[in-house]
C-alpha cells in the first residue's frame, strides 16, 4: 500500500483540525491514534510475512514526515511505537527472533512505547538507574523510575531496560538487561506530569517501577557496562535518530508552507504591494528553503544506508547525530523565520505558528542533545578525551 493509501488527504485534514484542541485541552491524540490504527498505519514497517505493511524505513520516514507537517505532537507519539517496530525488524533480519514478538503482536494492535529514559542517565543506554533483579524462573522485575513515556495512555507494551544489581560478572553475566513490560502487569504505575510547552497532545508522563514483573519470554537482549557494538544498540539509535530527524523535517515542511502564504497575505502601506514581493522577505525565506532542501537530502541518504545496511564503521554514530541535530536545528530556524515573515498576528497563542514554535522546542531535549552529539563528533575527529 503507498503512503497515499494509509495516509489519505481526508484523514490528514481530519489530524490537523483535531491537533489544536489536543494542544489546548493537554490530552492525548486518541482519536487520531484510532484513525491512525485503523488504517494499518501503526503495522507500515511490519512485514508482509508477520501480517504488517512490508514498508521499508525511508518509505515510513516520508511517511512520518507528512504527518508531522498535519501533527507534530501526533506523528511524536505514534514515532515511538514506529521506533520499536524498527528496531525489532532489524533485529529480525539478523537473526535475533526473540524481537520476532515485537512484529506479531504489532500487527495484532498492541501499541509499544518507549521505558528508556531517566533523569540524569547521561549514559543513555549503556548504563542504568533502574534496578533489574532476576527471579528463578527466568523472569525479570524492575524497579525504578523512567520519564518521557510518550504513549503513556495507552500502550499495551512498555520496552525497557535496567541494571542486574545482583550480577558479579562471572560466567559471562551481562548486568543490562531489555524487555518488554505488558500492561496488564503488576509494579508499576503512570505519574500523570505531562503539562509541557509543547507536545503536549504525546502525554508522555514518567512511569514509576516497582518491582514491575517481565516474564522470561518478553526478556529480549541482555548487554554490558559501557559502550558496545551489539546490534541492539545500533538498531536502537538508528531507528529513534532517524525517525526523530523525519519528524521535525516534517514541522519545517509546514512552517515553510506558513512561510511562503502568510507573506501574500500582508500589503505594505508604503508601497502598496503583497510582502511576497519584498525582497528581505524573499531572501528570508529563500535561505529556509536552502537548508530545508540540503536537510531533505541528509535526511533521505541517511534512511537508505540504514535500511541498506551500509557500511559505515565508526562513522555510523557521528552520521546518525549529526542528522537529528541538523533537522531540530533546521526546523527550528524555519520556523523562526515563518515568524518573522508571518507578521505579529502570528505570536497570537491561537495561530499555528505559535504552536509549531513551540512544539519545535521539544527538539532540544530528545537524545542525543546538543552537548552529546558534540562529544559523538569530537571524539570521532579528534579522538577520546585523555
Amino acid at each position: 500500500m503507498s503512503i497515499d493509501d494509509v495516509l489519505s488527504a481526508e484523514l490528514l485534514e481530519r489530524i490537523r483540525g483535531r491537533a489544536a484542541g489536543y494542544d489546548e485541552r493537554n490530552e492525548f491524540c486518541h482519536e487520531d491514534l484510532d484513525e491512525l490504527q485503523e488504517a494499518g498505519y501503526l503495522r507500515a514497517l511490519v512485514p508482509t510475512e508477520h501480517g504488517g505493511l512490508g514498508w521499508e524505513l525511508p518509505h515510513l520516514v516520508k511517511a512520518q514526515r507528512l504527518l508531522a507537517s498535519y501533527a507534530p505532537a501526533t506523528s511524536l507519539a505514534v514515532n515511538m511505537h514506529q521506533i520499536w517496530v524498527s528496531v525489532a525488524r532489524q533485529m529480525v533480519q539478523l537473526g535475533h527472533t526473540a524481537f520476532e514478538q515485537v512484529l506479531s503482536e504489532a500487527a495484532q494492535g498492541h501499541i509499544f512505547a518507549f521505558g528508556i529514559s531517566e533523569a540524569g542517565n547521561d549514559a543513555v543506554l549503556f548504563d542504568s538507574v533502574t534496578e533489574a533483579r532476576v527471579s528463578e524462573d527466568g523472569s525479570v522485575t524492575f524497579t525504578g523510575t523512567k520519564i518521557f513515556t510518550t504513549l503513556a495512555p495507552v500502550w499495551t507494551r512498555l520496552g525497557l531496560f535496567g541494571k542486574d544489581v545482583e550480577a558479579t560478572g562471572e560466567d559471562g553475566e551481562l548486568p543490562l538487561i531489555f524487555g518488554f513490560l505488558p500492561r496488564e502487569a503488576t509494579g508499576w504505575r503512570t505519574i500523570e506530569n505531562w503539562d509541557t510547552l509543547g507536545m503536549r497532545a504525546t502525554q508522555s508522563h514518567t512511569t514509576e517501577l516497582d518491582h514491575a514483573n517481565v516474564p522470561q519470554k518478553r526478556v529480549v537482549r541482555k548487554l554490558p557496562l559501557g559502550p558496545n557494538q551489539d546490534p541492539l544498540v545500533f538498531s536502537i539509535f538508528s531507528s529513534f535518530l532517524t525517525l526523530l530527524a523525519a519528524v521535525y523535517t516534517g514541522i519545517g515542511d509546514r512552517a515553510l508552507e506558513l512561510a511562503a502564504e502568510l507573506p501574500n497575505q500582508r500589503k505594505a502601506l508604503s508601497t502598496g504591494t503583497t510582502l511576497d514581493q519584498d525582497p528581505d522577505f524573499r531572501y528570508k525565506v529563500a535561505e529556509a528553503q536552502l537548508r530545508q532542501l540540503a536537510l531533505d537530502a541528509h535526511l533521505y541518504s541517511v534512511a537508505s544506508d540504514v535500511e541498506t545496511g551500509q557500511s559505515h564503521g565508526p562513522s555510523w554514530f557521528p552520521r546518525l547525530v549529526s542528522l537529528r541535530t541538523s533537522a531540530t536545528r533546521t526546523a527550528r530556524y524555519i520556523v523562526d523565520t515563518a515568524l518573522s515573515v508571518g507578521g505579529g498576528a502570528q505570536y497570537h497563542r491561537t495561530s499555528e505558528l505559535s504552536r509549531l514554535y513551540r512544539d519545535v522546542l521539544a527538539g532540544i531535549h530528545h537524545p542525543s542533545d546538543d552537548e552529546s552529539a558534540h562529544r559523538t563528533l569530537a571524539a570521532y575527529i579528534l579522538g577520546p578525551l585523555e
